[in-house]
Formats: C-alpha cells, structure tokens, sequence
C-alpha cells in the first residue's frame, strides 16, 4: 500500500468518531469503525465506515484519559450515559470517542522492517489517536468501506 495514499484515507476521518476498534472475529484483522458526519447544510449524510487494517501483526491500546480523571471515573454509573451525565468524571457511556487529535502514519520503524523482511509484503505503522484511546497499529494494508447501520458489533438507530 502506498504511503500517500494511506496517509489520505486516514486524513478523511480526522475529527470524527470512534464507535468501536478491536480484533475482528477472526482475528488476524483489527477494525476501527468510525461515525462521520458532515455539516448537514451539505445534504451529506451520515455513514459508518470501517477501517480494516489487514495483517495486523501488532495493536497496542493505551488510555489517553489522565490518571486523575480516571480517579474520579470509577464510578459505574459513569458507563451509562443516562445515569452519569450529571457526575463528575469522564463519561464512558458516550459510546464514542473523539478521533482527535487523529490518525497519522509513522516513519518506518524497524517492526516495520523485520515483518515486510519476513513477509515479502509492505508493513506500516499508524498512530490514532482519541479523547479516551490512543492506538498504535503494525499491519500491511488498510480497506475503508462504509457499512449498513445495524452492523455488529454495535448497533445505532
């Protein structure tokens, strides 16, 4: 997969949000679905997209809400939106995160090297980055399509 284009795919869902991200099913996989919207002056509508990152060899996820919100976030009520809206504390029943400050590609690492080396294929590192979770993902090739609502594993009007 080309670099440039990559990195274009990943720059038309800067600032959007993440509903879900994990291993697929059959977990080689990882996805990322993510819940674009537009201004609705533009008669856009809004549509779910899923990131597959093929051949994911390597997905590191790691909180990027500081220690002390998660201190005062551990409240179970916090997990739904209806009962934690009025609490102090980080929100987790929003059910998205935003995809911000966003995802960027990053310069070829030597993980990169060894499983390109090993593979005969092309790997590349992302760094995506949310209001809750920052993920790092070593993979080979990245598909976008948009998806039918309903689609598990979450489930919108």
């Amino acid at each position: 997969m080309d670099a440039v284009e990559l990195e274009q795919m990943l720059d038309e869902v800067f600032d959007q949000a993440v509903v879900y991200h994990g291993y697929t099913d059959y977990m080689r996989d990882y996805e990322v679905i993510v819940y674009a919207t537009a201004d609705p002056r533009t008669g856009i509508a809004p549509s779910h997209l899923r990131y597959l990152f093929r051949y994911c060899v390597e997905a590191r996820c790691e909180t990027s809400v500081p220690a002390e919100t998660w201190r005062i976030s551990l409240d179970d009520r916090l997990i739904d939106h209806e009962t934690g809206v009025d609490l102090d504390g980080y929100v987790w029943g929003v059910k998205w995160h935003g995809l911000y400050p966003g995802a960027r590609l990053l310069p070829e690492s030597e993980a990169a090297r060894r499983w390109s080396k090993a593979l005969g294929i092309d790997f590349h590192t992302v760094r995506i980055e949310t209001n809750a979770h920052n993920l790092t993902l070593l993979f080979s090739d990245l598909q976008v399509s948009e998806l039918p609502i309903g689609h598990a594993p979450f489930v919108t009007e």
